[in-house]
């Protein structure tokens, strides 16, 4: 029979994961019974950076926490070895780690027992739907690049525009400067001619 300490310590536990699975945007439960040290030391390192919460829970205790929270529907995947990774606010990137995971790590070793988004229970199918969603930072990147590439386009037009614009200015210039240069000079070449013809028949003055 446990004493009084050890009761209040399972509460606080439990408490705890309740206030875990109200207050998180997504969570995924975890078989993680194969996963290496290695592997283990990435994922944990990963989910630590991307602010995801990942422990290892006793189902015992997360039984009580799921029904006290409204997900008793997950009561049925309570058993074997269980974490929960959990995210305060991305929906998204927990499920998208974890799912990570368990493709490298061969086999069961590593697999996902069901998870909850907007405080509903979804199933295994629904976490790999979940986790193959770009993640935030990459929606935006594809957001800014589509946004990108209509002024990239405009400003690429219009410098066209603006080149085939001066060829067109230039061009009347040159033509317009032949004829000028050129008309006076037969125009007046040929009055000098005649002035000069008479000069040699005249009879020389006496």
């Amino acid at each position: 029979m446990p004493n009084a300490r050890v009761l209040e310590e399972k509460k606080s536990m439990v408490a705890g994961l309740v206030d875990k699975l109200q207050n998180s945007a997504a969570g995924v439960l975890v078989d993680y019974i194969g996963i290496n040290v290695a592997d283990d030391t990435k994922l944990r390192k990963e989910l630590r950076e991307a602010g995801v919460d990942y422990a290892v829970v006793k189902n015992t205790l997360l039984r009580f926490a799921v029904r006290e929270a409204g997900f008793g529907e997950l009561e049925d995947v309570l058993q074997g070895s269980t974490a929960l990774a959990v995210s305060k606010e991305d929906p998204i990137i927990a499920a998208k780690i974890i799912e990570k995971y368990s493709s490298i790590v061969p086999g069961d070793a590593f697999r996902v027992k069901a998870g909850f988004m907007d405080g509903k229970v979804v199933d295994v199918a629904t976490v790999k739907e979940i986790a193959s969603i770009p993640a935030k930072e990459e929606l935006i990147a594809k957001m800014l690049s589509s946004l990108n590439a209509p002024l990239a386009n405009l400003a690429i037009v219009l410098d066209q525009i603006a080149e085939k614009g001066g060829a067109a200015e230039d061009a009347p210039v040159e033509e317009a400067a032949a004829p000028a240069e050129e008309a006076p000079a037969e125009e007046t070449a040929a009055p000098a001619a005649e002035a000069e013809a008479p000069a040699e028949g005249t009879p020389a003055a006496e």
